[in-house]
Parts: C-alpha cells; sequence; structure tokens
C-alpha cells in the first residue's frame, strides 16, 4: 500500500523555498514534481515574470471537476533579526511549525495537493480534479490566477466548482469559511492650490484646508447599513500629505488616498461616481481643483449558501466538530477572479499569525487540513 502524502512534511519543504513575490523560489517546481509523479497533467502557465501551475487529474472537460485554488508566494519577511527562527527554515517546536508562508498559505495548498494525491491513488473518481496555484496572489495579481483562468478559456479546461485554501478561521479552526468577499477601490485625491508664503495667505491659495474637508465628508458618510451576508461597507483615510518640510510655505499641492470596502449594495464604477462627486462638491465650494485617480482591487461577491457551502461545512463539523460559520469578511483573495469561473468557497486554517513575524502554523491542524479536504473530495465525488 502506498504510504500516505505527509501534508507536515510537504509544508516544511515550501516553506524553505524563498518565494516571495514574484520569485518562485522553487515552490511550485517541488509541487510539479510530485503531481506529475502521482499522475497529475501539469501544465506551467507563466506571464509578465510571474510562475503560475495548471495540474489536472482526470479527463479533460469533464463535468464533474473539482478544483481546489492556492497560492505559493509569500510576503518578505521583514527584520529577519526579530525572527524566534530562521523565517524560511521551517523549524518545528512545541507543536508549530514557523516560517513565511506558514499560514499565508504554504500549509493550506500542501494539504489540498496531499488531499488530492491521496484520494487519486486510493478512490480513483468519475471526474477530474484540477489544482491551480499561483506565485502572484500577494503581489499585483495581474498574472497569476487570472493567467491561469484565461488559459483554462483557451485550453477548454473548467472547473465545476472551486475551493480556495486561504487561512478563513478566526479563532479555532474550523469556526469560519468565506462565501464572499467585499469589494476593494482605492482613490487618490491631488488637490491643487497655488505655493506662498505663510505670513501672505490672501496671496496663496491654501488646499489643506479644502481636501481635509473633502476627507472629512467622506469619512462621516454611512455608505450603507450591511446586508443579509455583509457587514456595513467601510471607508478609510490611509494617507494625507503636502511633503512640505517648510512652515513659513503654504504647499501648491495635498494629496490624500482612502480606501473603500464594500459590499453589494455598491459597485466600482458606482462610489467612483460617488466619491467625483463629492470631491467637485467642494471645489464648488473653496476654488481648489482635485485630480482623481482610482484603483479597483475587486467588485464584491457572494456565492449564495447551497450545495457547495454546505459540503464543505459537512466535511469541516466532521473533523472538527465544529460548524463554521458563513463570513464575507476580510481583505479580498483570489476568490474575486474564480467567482466568474464557477461556484467557489474558502477555507483554510486560523490566519492569526499570517504576514506577522514569527508567522507559524499549529502541525495538528496541517494533518486535520488534510482530512478536511478528503472529505470533502469524498463527498463531492461520492
Amino acid at each position: 500500500m502506498t504510504q500516505p502524502t505527509d501534508p507536515v512534511a510537504l509544508t516544511a519543504e515550501l516553506v524553505r523555498c524563498p518565494s516571495v513575490t514574484p520569485t518562485e523560489g522553487g515552490a511550485l517546481r517541488l509541487l510539479e514534481t510530485r503531481l506529475a509523479a502521482a499522475g497529475f497533467t501539469c501544465q506551467r502557465v507563466d506571464r509578465g515574470g510571474v510562475a503560475n501551475l495548471f495540474a489536472r487529474w482526470g479527463a479533460h472537460g469533464h463535468p464533474d471537476t473539482f478544483g481546489f485554488n492556492g497560492h505559493t508566494d509569500v510576503v518578505p519577511a521583514g527584520d529577519t533579526a526579530a525572527w524566534t527562527h530562521d523565517p524560511f527554515g521551517a523549524a518545528q517546536q512545541g507543536g508549530w511549525l514557523w516560517g513565511r508562508g506558514a499560514v499565508d498559505m504554504k500549509s493550506g495548498v500542501a494539504a489540498f495537493v496531499a488531499a488530492a494525491i491521496d484520494f487519486v491513488s486510493e478512490t480513483p473518481p468519475d471526474g477530474a480534479i484540477v489544482l491551480t496555484i499561483t506565485g502572484d496572489e500577494e503581489g499585483d495579481a495581474i498574472d497569476g490566477t487570472t493567467a491561469l483562468l484565461d488559459w483554462m478559456a483557451d485550453q477548454g479546461e473548467r472547473m465545476s466548482v472551486c475551493l480556495v485554501g486561504e487561512p478563513t478561521s478566526r479563532d479555532t479552526l474550523g469556526d469560519m469559511m468565506k462565501i464572499g468577499r467585499r469589494g476593494s477601490i482605492t482613490a487618490y485625491f491631488t488637490a491643487h492650490g497655488v505655493q506662498g508664503h505663510a505670513a501672505y495667505p490672501h496671496a496663496a491659495q491654501n488646499p489643506i484646508p479644502a481636501l481635509a474637508r473633502l476627507v472629512e465628508r467622506l469619512s462621516a458618510y454611512p455608505l450603507d447599513e450591511g446586508t443579509r451576508h455583509f457587514d456595513p461597507s467601510t471607508l478609510a483615510v490611509t494617507t494625507f500629505d503636502t511633503g512640505n518640510p517648510a512652515n513659513n510655505v503654504i504647499p501648491g499641492i495635498c494629496r490624500a488616498t482612502v480606501n473603500i470596502r464594500f459590499n453589494e449594495v455598491h459597485t466600482a464604477d458606482s462610489l467612483t461616481e460617488w466619491l467625483r462627486a463629492e470631491a467637485d462638491k467642494v471645489t464648488d465650494e473653496t476654488g481648489i481643483r482635485f485630480d482623481m485617480d482610482t484603483r479597483v482591487s475587486g467588485e464584491s461577491f457572494l456565492t449564495p449558501p447551497g450545495a457547495l457551502s454546505d459540503m464543505v461545512a459537512r466535511a469541516v463539523e466532521a473533523e472538527t466538530g465544529r460548524h463554521p460559520a458563513m463570513s464575507t469578511s476580510g481583505g479580498t483573495s483570489d476568490a474575486r477572479f474564480v467567482k466568474d469561473h464557477c461556484p467557489v468557497v474558502e477555507f483554510g486554517l486560523v490566519g492569526r499569525t499570517m504576514h506577522q513575524v514569527d508567522e507559524r502554523v499549529e502541525i495538528a491542524q496541517i494533518d486535520t487540513l488534510k482530512r478536511i479536504y478528503a472529505r470533502i473530495l469524498a463527498d463531492y465525488f461520492g
């Protein structure tokens, strides 16, 4: 009998790959080797200097194709001297595995890769399993999962449903899953005045009070009261800067940035129109002109509770004894791209230490996560 695939050992191997976005670091090469040896057809789908991996077991185009999505790229380690263990050493101590990406999300990738390999080896399904793994989730996400989905469309490859293995649990493994995400839009304002001497303000046109008026209005405006599945949308002012080191000069330019996390009440277009209208109102009141640029990270989306979320919840409860709450909280993830391809939900580990110094994962949870993913596969194909 073939030895089960050890997700803890695979996590450690992945953590030792220094795959800081957009560097591949050997992580995808490692997974490709493992998956190909297990009978998966593998294809590198690199684009724009980003490495991505597509792997499929089973017939091309099968109507029952279960998908997993994840990423092996990680954020920088920061001050390595502040770490208890080498951030790329995968040290194991006290029941924990330490390292950058241990939580976000090399353990999740290792768990679903291990579950998929063992499942097709032990109980080959009448269907297909597709794994899409990117090296560009922590970066601009332009050439990562989107590149994989574009390539799949060109090749006629398709997932029927998809599970993203991001860390979704809040306090304890199994307490939360994601059935959607808020949208995110960032607006960059530049207020244009007239520079002058601080002793002669009548000869200048100070952009600071006008921009302060604008961001105060935006911050105080109640965007909505939330919906059945989403909390109220939020707006945060993240920068306010004149770039002016002198105390006797009224600056000619002032800049501010705001970020909005929004629910299904809004779209990026409707929020852009609102932001522009508010800026125009302040221009009419003050004479200060505003330039505005926006960047949309993703629209809000929801996978309505149903067969897919129920299947995940059953597997989680069977392995942990907890019924996961269905949430749309948190930041963005690559599920925002997958949702245009097929129904998608997210479930993974407790994310408390992700992106932190001393990022670490409880070793026992990696094994439990593999069992959850294996149970989901058995339920789907059963």
